[in-house]
């Protein structure tokens, strides 16, 4: 067990910390809540200043922390609401673009410098006027942080191009869903179920998760599709998830007559993966930790996706990666992939022994914890 945390600089009461989420994506919101469920259980006072329906989605004060509606906006009212949490905390601690933005106003001007912790679990991606306007929040949350914690190493060099004082690598743990997952032994008994629900009896079924947005590369996982099309029986492609591309992706696969089904957003993400024959991340960019690429690790999916961004520090050897923006490559290495079980089976053994490499809940929880402690120990006199 990590010790508990040391008092705060002011005394002996425990340290005092704010967590400052956004709206956040899925994957932010979940590290906030196993943050907040270790740095509780380390004697450390925790409160979440994030919108209601994060409360309402993740249940912080079941985690033991205080929560505090804040708005996602970053008008002056909800930047005010924000300092007067924070002024009475020992560390900050933002997670995401726009919320460090929120926090860096908040602490902005203060006599008593508040330390700053930013974890940059993604990096947002714009084109024109919004992307110009991305690279200045970045620059300003650079400059106000006092540590900046990318989840990969790509967000850590990030970082420190524009402008980190100090960046280092902090991956985040992908917390425990409830349920053992599927193996081998204990296979779930679900998939046939979810396969039938499907339309995936007889035939291989391949899952792709993820918002229907330009980066996510469903374009590229239609092209290879008509490829996939072509083979007896030919696999049914399901993507999870939602996004403004929707009518154009539905209307490529009505129009070619694709085995690709668009289900929505879904709950059931770990039951659609252990289900699936393969998975597949066909992303463009992908600086993050990917949960996809995680879930389907940890479910001894085989999954195949593109060599970009965090993607190949995180799986190592246990995927078959190919070049991004390649739909034949992506295409070629589905139809292998499918025609060699004996390679199924030595990416399910991969997956397994590298994701007992990735970070526990326990030991993320300590990392951050050893930040927020270096930060707030007041210096010893010499």
């Amino acid at each position: 067990m990590t010790p508990v945390s040391s008092h705060s600089p002011h005394g002996q009461s425990p340290l005092r910390t704010v967590q400052v989420l956004g709206g956040g994506n899925a994957g932010s919101s979940a590290h906030v809540r196993s943050l907040a469920v270790g740095l509780v259980a380390r004697g450390v006072k925790v409160t979440v200043c994030a919108p209601s329906d994060a409360e309402c989605t993740y249940d912080f004060t079941g985690a033991g922390a205080d929560h505090v509606h804040v708005p996602r906006s970053s008008d002056p009212v909800s930047v005010a609401a924000l300092r007067t949490v924070c002024a009475e905390a020992d560390l900050v601690h933002a997670h995401g673009l726009h919320a460090s933005f929120r926090a860096a106003l908040a602490l902005g001007g203060r006599r008593v410098r508040t330390p700053l912790v930013v974890t940059w679990h993604d990096r947002p991606h714009a084109e024109g006027a919004r992307g110009q306007l991305l690279r200045v929040l970045e620059r300003r949350v650079m400059k106000a942080a006092t540590v900046v914690l990318g989840a990969t190493s790509e967000l850590v060099d990030g970082a420190r191009r524009t402008g980190a004082r100090d960046a280092r690598l902090g991956p985040v743990a992908l917390p425990a869903r409830p349920g053992p997952p599927a193996g081998p032994d204990d296979p779930d008994p679900l998939r046939p179920k979810v396969r039938a629900e499907l339309g995936a009896i007889d035939r291989p079924l391949l899952v792709a998760v993820g918002s229907l947005e330009r980066h996510r590369g469903y374009d590229l996982l239609l092209d290879a599709a008509r490829v996939w099309r072509r083979l007896d029986p030919a696999p049914l492609v399901v993507v999870a998830g939602e996004g403004p591309l929707r009518g154009e992706l539905q209307g490529r696969i009505e129009g070619e007559g694709l085995p690709v089904a668009l289900v929505g957003s879904r709950d059931d993400v770990p039951d659609l993966l252990a289900a699936a024959d393969l998975a597949l991340l066909p992303s463009r960019r992908e600086p993050g930790r990917s949960v996809l690429a995680q879930e389907a690790l940890h479910a001894r999916v085989p999954l195949v996706a593109g060599a970009v961004g965090g993607i190949p520090e995180l799986v190592g050897d246990a995927a078959e990666l190919v070049p991004p923006g390649d739909a034949e490559a992506l295409a070629d290495a589905v139809v292998r992939l499918l025609a060699d079980p004996a390679r199924q089976d030595e990416l399910r053994e991969r997956g397994t022994r590298q994701a007992a490499t990735w970070p526990t809940e326990d030991e993320t929880v300590a990392q951050v914890l050893s930040i927020y402690d270096e930060l707030t120990q007041p210096t010893p006199l010499l």
